[in-house]
């Protein structure tokens, strides 16, 4: 089940969000789901797995995820702050490369 996404109001909810759904859909310990935890060697998702996250958080935040997403992300910190970004919520994070950003830019009004 998709947590609710009323509360969402900053990158910090954000990332509790998505915490919890990692940690519901795939019954990954919450102990493992900290900022620094790399996606797939961490927390132990498989690439598809990281891909049906990816798209649980677009569906439920109306944003979109440019191709290459996976190669600019790694740990759920930088998952967490470029869905922020995408939703408006975040400045835009600092490890993006210029064209990726610019994709996100093209694809998400609210990171204008």
């Amino acid at each position: 089940m998709v947590p609710p996404v009323d509360d969402v109001k900053n990158w910090m909810h954000m990332f509790r969000w998505i915490v919890k759904l990692i940690r519901d859909e795939y019954e990954v310990d919450e102990a493992i789901l900290v900022r620094t935890a790399v996606l797939e060697t961490d927390c132990g998702l498989m690439i598809e797995q990281v891909e049906t996250v990816l798209g649980t958080i677009s569906q439920s935040f109306a944003v979109s995820f440019p191709a290459g997403t996976l190669d600019e992300v790694l740990k759920l910190e930088e998952l967490c702050m470029l869905a922020a970004w995408l939703k408006g919520l975040y400045k835009q994070p600092p490890f993006l490369s210029d064209g990726f950003a610019q994709s996100c830019r093209a694809a998400n009004a609210a990171c204008g």
